[in-house]
């Protein structure tokens, strides 16, 4: 217990640390391009907020969407679209050069992983009870259970049902047979 507690908090604190790291870093690169462009300060560091977290809050609505069981395709589209946009803004800042975009895209390729992961993680639930299910007592031995059968019931011969003439003179094709090229009306009873 104390390991598995000592490993969640370092995998939190190595999560914080890339993610700052990284995002910092994607934010830096989307402000950047905005200034660099010709748009004010503010306006970069707005751009640069908006992209960046419209793919965290995309992430969590597909996951959202999935646990209700609603359609995720416009949503996903969506993120894939501002995880493109902030892997362009990485990449136009960077060198021109193979090994420069490469570098380059590594803070919004580990920002966009990190996301990943810990939105795909599913929290640990205990299996819930099902009221219509009996109780399993686990804590008793299953060879001490005694089973009775349930007591037979005497069984009668079915009277075969005699046959009933309607009255009218048409003739009418036995119970549970359908013609083909009769519609069906509904609510008639033999």
């Amino acid at each position: 217990m104390i390991r598995e507690r000592a490993e969640s908090g370092v995998r939190v604190l190595i999560l914080l640390v890339v993610g700052t790291m990284a995002g910092a870093a994607a934010f830096t690169h989307v402000h950047d391009l905005t200034v660099a462009h010709g748009q004010p300060d503010w306006i970069g560091w707005a751009n640069a907020v908006a992209v960046e977290l419209m793919a965290i809050y995309l992430g969590l609505e597909i996951r959202a969407r999935r646990r209700t069981g609603r359609p995720v395709g416009l949503v996903g589209v969506l993120l894939i679209a501002f995880a493109l946009l902030s892997l362009a803004a990485q990449v136009a800042e960077a060198e021109p050069s193979v090994w420069g975009w490469i570098v380059a895209a590594v803070p919004s390729l580990a920002f966009l992983a990190l996301v990943k992961v810990v939105l795909s993680s599913e929290p640990a639930t205990p299996p819930v009870h099902e009221p219509d299910q009996p109780q399993v007592d686990w804590t008793h031995d299953a060879s001490e259970q005694v089973i009775e059968p349930e007591p037979q019931r005497p069984t009668q011969p079915i009277a075969p049902v005699p046959a009933v003439r309607p009255a009218s003179s048409t003739v009418l094709p036995p119970v549970g047979v359908v013609q083909p090229n009769r519609p069906q009306v509904v609510g008639i009873i033999r």
